[in-house]
């Protein structure tokens, strides 16, 4: 055990990404917060040789104490992504039409963020510059009249805003303000379009799952429209 606490690895993840190297601590912090499973591939340096993470007798332990802390139907064949843990993205709408390696590189281009409770997050009438998914926590969409808030949407893990802002950068029709602690992925539109540019097989599938999400909630907004429309005839 001696020896295997001096090793450094590196680490094979679902995204074709090869990550480290990374010292024996590091690994079993990774392994606590789910982002290496025992099915994932590492490299040990001081043998260069690859073995599964759970081939590794110096591991067990650190499975064995994760696997009691794991939530009963909890993926495990995610990508590794920094500060998110395994099978966070299948959760979201908008990656369920992509692969593992395909959510994986993509959320590397993504930005970790956390928030507070109370936190504005976007302000009305900034220009925007990018889009987020929400992983965890619950925030509002508001707009203020009068010095009085008006509640327009409340959203919740996996759900998007700001995708607007991809395509126009216009300036942002809406607060958003965090109703809890949470975590979000940041994507920039620069580095977007560096995705659309140079990597058109992973940007094309979110593009496609962007649009189906934005002409559904086009849909829904017109529907609520049509009815607010005669209820007004009605009441005449």
């Amino acid at each position: 055990m001696a020896m295997a606490t001096n090793r450094t690895y590196k680490v094979w993840a679902a995204d074709d990404v090869v990550y480290g190297p990374i010292d024996f601590p590091t690994l079993t912090q990774w392994i606590r917060e789910a982002r290496v499973t025992d099915a994932i591939w590492l490299y040990l340096e001081d043998t260069e040789q690859w073995a599964r993470a759970g081939e590794l007798p110096e591991l067990g332990l650190f499975f064995e104490k994760a696997a009691g802390l794991m939530k009963p139907g909890t993926i495990v064949h995610s990508p590794l992504i920094p500060g998110v843990p395994v099978g966070t993205l299948e959760g979201v709408e908008i990656f369920k039409g992509m692969s593992d390696q395909q959510r994986g590189r993509f959320a590397q281009s993504m930005e970790v963020q956390k928030f507070a409770k109370f936190e504005i997050l976007v302000n009305e009438g900034d220009v925007g510059d990018a889009m987020f998914v929400l992983l965890e926590g619950v925030v509002r969409v508001r707009k203020m009249v009068g010095g009085k808030e008006t509640l327009l949407a409340t959203l919740k893990a996996g759900e998007v805003f700001g995708e607007i802002s991809l395509f126009d950068r216009g300036k942002r029709s809406a607060d958003i303000v965090a109703n809890s602690n949470g975590v979000l992925l940041k994507i920039d539109a620069k580095e977007f379009e560096r995705l659309v540019d140079q990597q058109p097989e992973i940007a094309t599938p979110f593009l496609s799952s962007l649009a189906a999400k934005m002409s559904t909630r086009m849909r829904a907004d017109n529907e609520r429209h049509k009815k607010d429309l005669i209820l007004m005839q009605s009441s005449r």
